[in-house]
């Protein structure tokens, strides 16, 4: 089945059409910035503009950066803090004339990863992190996704959320180089290792493709891997939600 998959982030909206029975893009990957945070109008322009890019008029998957219950916005981390409460699906469907179904961006990608990915055939207990302008992750249990967890808000030992400690957009803002920001991410991978005790960390967005940079700083006791899908996982995701 051809969908069109949307990943909306903090800092850019992208998305393309897939086959959600192979996981393959069946165009060239559309990316357009935004502001960071982005307000609902240009969030919906954005959005607008993409399906109009691809002439699109089937169904629509979106991945969106928050807790999302039947299509109702319950966070706003790196969004605007207007969308809290607003029903996405109608407001992304209203916009493009599409049926939207909206879903948080890190159980898009690792979704994904559980059928097409890294975790294809891994019935255990994985955490799937996705590590971009925040921090977004996605439980797994005997193969099937537990929705709408929020790992990148929980609090370390130094005061700090996860996510204001060790996304990737930390990374850059302090311009700290790999072999640091990697020693940093120990800290969080441990500290949720003791939390949760998993079998399996998989990482996701955009550092999956730099992994080899920090690997040798990782000492957890837990197997961690780069995503297979690597940035592409909330676009794929997002379409087989639809």
């Amino acid at each position: 089945m051809e969908t069109l998959g949307i990943d909306i982030g903090g800092s850019a909206i992208k998305g393309t059409i897939v086959d959600t029975n192979t996981g393959k893009f069946l165009a060239e990957k559309f990316r357009i910035e935004t502001s960071q945070p982005a307000s609902i109008a240009e969030t919906v322009e954005t959005v607008k503009k993409l399906v109009d890019h691809f002439s699109w008029k089937g169904k629509i998957g979106c991945g969106f950066p928050a807790v999302v219950m039947n299509g109702i916005v319950k966070t706003a981390s790196n969004i605007d803090k207007a969308f809290i409460g607003v029903n996405a699906n109608d407001l992304f469907g209203q916009s493009t004339g599409c049926s939207v179904n909206v879903v948080n961006d890190a159980d898009a990608a690792g979704f994904a990863e559980l059928n097409f990915g890294t975790v294809k055939n891994f019935r255990g207990f994985a955490i799937f992190l996705t590590v971009g302008t925040g921090i977004g992750s996605a439980f797994f249990s005997k193969g099937k996704l537990i929705p709408n967890s929020e790992l990148g808000h929980i609090y370390m030992k130094n005061g700090l959320k996860g996510e204001k400690y060790t996304s990737d957009a930390v990374r850059k803002k302090e311009d700290i180089d790999w072999v640091t920001w990697g020693k940093r991410f120990n800290e969080y991978l441990m500290y949720i290792e003791k939390l949760f005790y998993p079998e399996l960390f998989i990482i996701g967005g955009g550092t999956s493709k730099r992994f080899d940079k920090f690997e040798k700083e990782l000492t957890l006791q837990t197997p961690i891997v780069p995503a297979s899908l690597l940035n592409d996982a909330g676009i794929i995701g997002a379409a087989m939600f639809a």
